[in-house]
């Protein structure tokens, strides 16, 4: 995402305008670099908005054809909205300053202000993306300093939930289950996944494609050594291993939050992922208000440069049927 650049009036001086430049042109490096390396992406359908907020929602399936017989009528059926939810955008604001003396001393290529500042900013957004999954599966809300954001999908349901209802027809469905990471509890959760139900009770071609994880030693290990191989890690006959090369990983230590510990015991939760299905119908909704935009202006008092980053952006999830815990 680039960075929208402002200036304002009497910067045109050769120090201002000789310094502004470079720092511009670092920052946008940094944000590109930091935009490789992004989770966001990977778990998260991203579209942008030009509104005040955005309604997420999904429509319910149409029924399937009916025999009719010769000369038969159409039979009718219909579609209808699914559950939906409003999601207003958070503006989110950061400020560094570089002192006159600094620009005067030809400072200004000590870029550690600058880093900072947009390590910061994507710092922010990878920790607010993690922590929803992470408040989805502790059934808590995410925090922000006075402000609680919502690990809510459409349904009313915390994300990972095991009662999340259907709006026409069928019962209450589970996308949350116990068991540590292993090749059989990953063919058992994938099953899980293809038998899940839109809202007319009708099966989903589900296909999950992604294993989530923290950044834990034990589950890396486990993970790798179930998908990594073509032989079947767990028998001695070096048995097929259909696991194999199916699975894209996604490993994050901002991730490190889903790990808890219980009884005495630390478990390492896992998450399954269909990234198309996510990408086509807003599991995890990321949605883009305005840009980062940095403007920089002189303080009259003290002539020292500040540089002002805002921006808006919101997340949060739709359809649970993209994910299971």
């Amino acid at each position: 995402m680039s960075i929208v650049f402002n200036k304002s009036a009497g910067l045109n001086n050769s120090l201002y305008g000789n310094s502004a430049q470079p720092i511009l042109m670092f920052l946008e490096r940094r944000a590109e670099a930091f935009e490789q390396m992004s989770i966001i992406p990977k778990l998260f359908m991203q579209q942008k908005s030009k509104n005040f907020a955005e309604k997420i929602t999904s429509m319910t399936s149409l029924d399937g054809f009916s025999p009719v017989g010769e000369g038969g009528a159409y039979p009718e059926v219909g579609m209808q909205e699914g559950y939906s939810q409003i999601l207003e955008f958070e503006t989110w604001k950061n400020r560094f300053i570089v002192t006159q003396e600094m620009m005067e001393d030809n400072k200004i290529l000590d870029m550690k202000k600058p880093l900072g500042f947009i390590e910061g900013f994507h710092r922010t957004r990878e920790q607010f993306a993690a922590d929803l999954f992470i408040g989805g599966a502790h059934v808590t809300p995410v925090t922000r300093g006075a402000k609680e954001y919502s690990i809510l999908g459409a349904d009313g349901k915390a994300v990972f939930a095991v009662d999340h209802p259907a709006k026409i027809k069928g019962g209450n469905q589970s996308n949350r289950f116990a068991g540590e990471f292993s090749i059989d509890a990953l063919s058992e959760l994938e099953t899980k996944m293809q038998n899940f139900k839109d809202d007319n009770g009708n099966v989903l071609n589900i296909a999950p494609d992604t294993i989530v994880i923290p950044n834990e030693g034990a589950l890396k290990k486990a993970v790798f050594a179930a998908i990594g191989a073509d032989k079947d890690p767990n028998t001695s006959n070096n048995g097929f291993n259909y696991q194999f090369g199916r699975w894209n990983i996604i490993i994050s230590p901002y991730l490190n939050g889903l790990t808890y510990t219980e009884s005495g015991k630390k478990h390492l939760p896992w998450i399954l992922m269909d990234s198309k299905y996510n990408t086509h119908y807003g599991g995890a909704v990321w949605i883009d208000r305005v840009p980062l935009t940095v403007k920089l202006e002189v303080d009259p008092d003290t002539d020292n440069s500040m540089w002002n980053g805002r921006a808006r952006f919101m997340a949060s999830f739709n359809d649970w049927r993209a994910m299971c815990i």
